[in-house]
């Protein structure tokens, strides 16, 4: 799978949190090259230490500032919380030119984080595609994963929707979640990333109800 995945990097912005690390390091154990971006060049670097002495090579993953990891990568994915979106996509928006970004942001609006709040542009993803402009693929996925999964050794019992501006941007995301360790689908055109978002706010809500931390989705009646 390294000699696959050697010559792609991908960079995760607001890779020192939870669920930017947790990604990071599932596709850096998968045999990717991962660019850690971050505001801070110095938490970079040191999330990207931790992740590479987790896998046991620390020359697999660097840290680096938000647009030099977005100027680097082959393909960038967006992880910061919200309240950041529109700032992080405006710093580094003309690093994107003819890539794919994949936006894991959900619009969460605290304290009622377990109540769906759906920005103007109908999702975050729709947003982001506002913001880059024309040019770049914008696809939203891995939102209704938790971290606490992603940086485990098993298997995860949840699958990944992915919508997004093509079919074929699509299909390169199935294939990083699918690197990742987990199952993907095609759930569609980017307009569909408001359902997918909104799932997030519903499992926050199963979680406090329930009990737990980590509730998932799965797609079941299809065999693949």
């Amino acid at each position: 799978m390294k000699e696959d995945h050697i010559l792609v990097s991908i960079a995760v912005l607001g890779g020192t949190g939870k669920e930017g690390k947790g990604l990071a390091y599932r596709w850096a154990r998968a045999g990717y090259h991962v660019l850690i971006g971050s505001r801070s060049e110095e938490k970079a670097v040191a999330a990207a230490r931790e992740i590479g002495e987790m896998i046991g090579d620390v020359s697999a993953v660097m840290g680096m500032d938000n647009p030099r990891a977005a100027k680097e990568a082959n393909i960038v994915v967006l992880t910061v919380p919200y309240a950041a979106h529109r700032d992080t996509l405006e710093s580094v928006k003309d690093e994107l030119k003819g890539k794919i970004l994949v936006d894991v942001t959900v619009p969460l609006a605290p304290p009622k984080v377990s109540t769906v709040q759906m920005p103007a542009a109908g999702s975050a993803a729709q947003e982001a595609r506002q913001i880059v402009g024309d040019g770049i693929e914008v696809c939203a996925a891995f939102q209704n994963i938790s971290h606490e999964h992603l940086l485990g050794e098993e298997s995860v019992e949840c699958d990944v929707l992915v919508t997004g501006t093509s079919k074929e941007a699509r299909a390169e995301v199935i294939k990083l979640v699918e690197a990742a360790g987990l199952k993907g689908w095609d759930a569609g055109p980017i307009e569909n990333s408001v359902v997918v978002e909104g799932l997030t706010s519903v499992l926050i809500g199963i979680n406090k109800k329930y009990g737990s931390t980590h509730a998932g989705i799965k797609i079941t009646g299809i065999s693949r």
